[in-house]
């Protein structure tokens, strides 16, 4: 049974990288519930973030308010909620190095 709800959302582009092992197991998540890798990494998030009792206390502090952002977000017109996914497939062949391939993330 998935962990994970998947529910539609308004979104930006960010740019996120992970090592192949890890993307590979995003897409295999994906298919395993049918969804969009996007929609894993984004529920993923929310669950982590919602489980963890020290970072929600953060998020009351002053200064979580005060953070330099690091997340590449590419901004464009409303519609781009639409938009598909930019990543490519990364295969069981591939090297098991730790190298980190790109792929493109959501957050709401």
């Amino acid at each position: 049974m998935p962990l994970l709800e998947v529910t539609q959302t308004r979104h930006v582009s960010a740019s996120i990288r992970l090592t192949e092992p890890t993307a590979l197991l995003v897409d295999q998540y994906a298919a395993f519930i049918k969804a969009p890798a996007d929609n894993v990494v984004e529920e993923s998030l929310k669950h982590v973030f919602a489980k963890d009792r020290d970072f929600q206390e953060y998020l009351k502090s002053p200064e979580a308010q005060r953070i330099t952002p690091t997340l590449r977000v590419r901004r464009g017109n409303a519609n781009d909620g639409a938009e598909a996914s930019a990543k490519k497939p990364v295969s069981a062949a591939s090297s098991a190095s730790q190298t980190p391939t790109s792929v493109a993330g959501s957050r709401a």
